[in-house]
């Protein structure tokens, strides 16, 4: 039996629905109401939470921030604080353009924005369910069916009016996501990731042989110099 909850089948759905819950539940424990208007985000930079503006504290492990911060701690390329990518309005705007599209739930909708990018942005539920919970306010959006503490949003009619009025702005938010995802191929190929794989994996055999000295290590050392050398005389 696949005991990994994120592979396939009811597994993964009972992944994502424990997943939505807890992530709501968090955003309505660590965040207030609205805080004004296009402003709910409570307290700390940008009106988040110091806590959750780290990406890498959110969404899935492993590969870490990055090209750029994201609006209000959204995983992202590469580690470290990340420029913005969504501004408070942005990202409302975004949010209603895909449930004007389809009902949709919260984690849905980090997973649909983390798909646009290819990976490489997903914003925090941090910023995603105190953003719902001002445009529900506001009249743009209705909790549809409930599966338990899961809510399903929908666009009201004036939400819809109001998606197509800014429809352009969705669009060229969308295109600035899919813009991360080309930006990956471009300067990280899978080919330059196998070679590096290859580099540190050769470097580690063999400075792990039996009697590998100084002398050794700096030829080794010398080697890798060369190599960087090498990669810097490359012209495109």
């Amino acid at each position: 039996m696949n005991s990994n909850p994120r592979r396939g089948g009811h597994g993964f759905a009972r992944y994502d629905h424990a997943m939505d819950i807890a992530f709501e539940r968090r955003a309505r424990g660590m965040h207030g109401r609205r805080g004004g208007m296009r402003g709910p985000f409570g307290p700390g930079r940008d009106g988040l939470d110091d806590e959750l503006f780290d990406g890498r504290r959110h969404g899935r492990g492993g590969r870490g921030g990055g090209v750029g911060p994201g609006f209000g701690g959204g995983r992202g390329m590469r580690g470290g604080r990340r420029r913005r990518i969504f501004d408070q309005a942005e990202l409302q705007t975004l949010l209603l353009a895909l449930i004007a599209e389809a009902p949709r739930h919260g984690y849905d909708l980090i997973r649909e924005i983390e798909a646009i990018s290819g990976g490489e942005y997903a914003p925090s539920p941090g910023v995603v369910y105190p953003a719902l919970t001002y445009m529900e306010e506001a009249g743009w959006i209705a909790v549809g069916s409930d599966e338990g503490a899961r809510k399903s949003y929908e666009a009201t009619e004036e939400g819809r009016k109001h998606a197509e009025t800014d429809a352009d702005k969705a669009n060229a938010l969308r295109q600035r996501l899919a813009a991360l995802a080309e930006a990956r191929e471009k300067v990280d190929p899978a080919p330059v990731r196998r070679a590096m794989h290859n580099l540190k994996t050769a470097v580690f055999d063999r400075l792990s042989v039996e009697g590998a000295d100084r002398d050794f290590i700096l030829r080794v050392a010398e080697a890798i110099d060369e190599a960087t050398r090498n990669i810097e005389r490359i012209e495109k």
